[in-house]
């Protein structure tokens, strides 16, 4: 029985990855001098130019599925492959377009990427399970139907984590997704084929989705922009996920771009518009517009991880550069990250992941999930003897806390816990007010580490926040137990916050890993501010520490922009002041990749 089945799975692998290849060999061979053009320009500007006649969408196509090609051989970051499909929905929009000198909606022409979860009818949705393999969906996501009917042409779809509950991006089927400006990092996950693939301009305008940072972690690491939406901004109607029906912390789906304006696009396109379940929040985008002068909170580290030197920089000069502007920016210590990280912990593991894990059938489990799934499966007098000990022997009373509350609970402890996120989330509003920051416009750090690397490589960097943060803290596919998201998954902490609050959150790329800058202060002790010794030392000490500023050299580093809920359109609105604050020269958008 386990011959057939293991042999099954390795048929399984090699049917998908060969119709993979076979199918972007449908590009031609990516030529700088004809594709170039049309890579350099954002999903706006592409509709802009093929609205003025000076392009064709079969012209952006091409050029994009070139791209798509060399992307993928640089990071393997695409699962299924729609060239065929897509040239001849080109070929439509123009006989269209010269027909009747119209567009058909605001996305017409734009390449675009869906992240491997969204049902497309034909291609199968994996999630990288090789039990999941050649079972084609028989009909569209919502979103992709949105998508289409805007005019958009959808390319490919891109690689996820095992479970999709990890920030690198490695699973059986597909293998490990790269971070494109480092092959030994990681992407970041869970969205990090759709991030490894717009840096390197192989799409135009994706989507992800996001339940404790898998949007705005790949999104740092990779260098791109994007936006988690409050949920219920955007329709779920024809996800696939490992946990159906789980909504204690809710899943934001959103856009992940080149620039702040692609991001916009995207929302003014579906914002407001009703799936078949009447899910959506019936209210389209609305337009803001700011005052000149703005208000903006912002802090280093949280009360659970001191963050890298690259991540406060990150959001220093994301403030230096506020205030240049004549913005004020004022500093506070968000108190409540440890007890939304425990709120958590102990609403994921109520039922000990089992429904999650049963998804992974016979596959062999990535290490990314092995901190995060260790709690529930051990015998109780072995958990609280691991929390003890962590809280007596190293003082560590955040890896007490999380430890202790990671196992599975009954219904009325689930209850208790969510009350404690409705509590968490009344307190962040009250807090945030009190520092003189009442319009909750942040900066924040993405993570306490930049990026981290797979089994020969790893790298992670932890951000602060503002009314912007800056989130990355992970790593490429397959890294030892001993580094990144196998022993580390708390870090996420920085972006996980604001799952819990369920508030719209922006990432905006600021700068990258420099060895000269970065370096951790030789004073350095680990819990010191009373933060967690353990994570700490294996982040920063060590012969092999995860933050290493020379090997993570060159690496993205972003901040995360945090708003109140509903005020999605405001978030973004905040990003484009972020954006055009930093110098516009700092390497990011179409055309900055080029190979390493």
């Amino acid at each position: 029985m386990g011959n057939s089945v293991s042999a099954q799975r390795q048929a399984n692998i090699s049917s998908k990855r060969s119709a993979r290849d076979e199918a972007l060999a449908l590009a031609a061979p990516y030529d700088a001098s004809i594709h170039d053009p049309f890579l350099h320009a954002t999903a706006t500007e592409i509709v802009e130019h093929i609205a003025a006649g000076k392009w064709t969408a079969s012209q952006v196509l091409d050029a994009y599925m070139t791209r798509a090609v060399v992307s993928q051989s640089n990071t393997n970051c695409i699962t299924e492959v729609l060239f065929e499909d897509a040239k001849k929905q080109a070929k439509e929009l123009d006989e269209e377009f010269t027909r009747t000198g119209k567009l058909r909606g605001p996305l017409h022409g734009v390449p675009m990427s869906f992240k491997d979860q969204y049902e497309i009818a034909g291609y199968d949705a994996t999630l990288g399970f090789t039990h999941w393999a050649h079972k084609p969906s028989t009909k569209d996501a919502f979103l992709v139907t949105q998508c289409r009917k805007a005019g958009a042409i959808i390319i490919v779809k891109t690689n996820v984590p095992q479970t999709m509950f990890a920030f690198e991006c490695s699973n059986v089927l597909w293998g490990r997704t790269t971070n494109p400006w480092d092959d030994k990092y990681t992407c970041g996950g869970s969205s990090g084929g759709e991030a490894a693939l717009l840096a390197m301009d192989g799409s135009a305008l994706g989507i992800g989705s996001d339940i404790g940072g898998s949007l705005r972690i790949p999104t740092s690491y990779c260098g791109i922009y994007s936006l988690k939406p409050s949920s219920d901004r955007v329709s779920n109607d024809g996800t696939m996920g490992c946990n159906p029906g789980y909504e204690a912390i809710r899943i934001s789906y959103g856009p992940m771009g080149r620039s702040v304006r692609d991001c916009e696009l995207f929302c003014r396109t579906v914002f407001g518009d009703q799936d078949g379940a009447h899910q959506i929040v019936p209210v389209p985008f609305r337009p803001v517009e700011l005052p000149s002068k703005l208000k903006f909170g912002y802090y280093f580290s949280d009360t659970m991880l001191q963050s890298s030197p690259a991540n406060v920089r990150a959001v220093q000069e994301t403030i230096n550069a506020l205030r240049s502007r004549g913005h004020e920016c004022v500093e506070f210590l968000p108190s409540l990250s440890s007890e939304a990280m425990t709120t958590f912990v102990g609403l994921t593991t109520a039922d000990g992941y089992r429904r999650m894990l049963s998804t992974v059938e016979s596959d062999p489990k990535e290490p990314s999930l092995f901190l995060s799934t260790l709690g529930p499966k051990l015998p109780g007098f072995v958990r609280h003897f691991v929390a003890w000990a962590a809280g007596t022997f190293f003082g560590d009373k955040l890896f007490h806390d999380l430890f202790l509350h990671s196992r599975s609970k009954s219904v009325s402890e689930f209850i208790e816990f969510t009350d404690r996120r409705n509590k968490v989330i009344k307190a962040w509003y009250k807090e945030a007010s009190m520092d003189g920051v009442s319009s909750v416009y942040l900066v924040d750090p993405l993570q306490t580490v930049t990026a981290h690397n797979p089994p020969r490589v790893r790298i992670v960097t932890h951000s602060s926040s503002l009314v912007c943060g800056s989130n990355a803290r992970d790593s490429p596919a397959r890294f030892p137990l001993s580094s990144g998201c196998a022993t580390l998954s708390p870090l996420a902490a920085c972006t996980i916050l604001y799952n819990v609050i369920d508030s719209p959150v922006g990432v905006v790329p600021v700068t990258r890993v420099d060895p000269k800058q970065d370096t951790l202060p030789a004073d350095f002790v680990p819990g010191a501010t009373g933060t967690s010794t353990i994570l700490e030392k294996q982040m920063y000490l060590g012969p092999t520490p995860v933050y290493d500023p020379v090997a993570m050299a060159g690496i993205p580093v972003g901040v995360q922009i945090v708003g109140k809920k509903w005020e999605d359109e405001k978030v973004l609105e905040m990003m484009k002041v972020v954006d055009e604050a930093l110098e516009t020269t700092r390497g990011f958008g179409p055309g900055c990749w080029k190979a390493q």
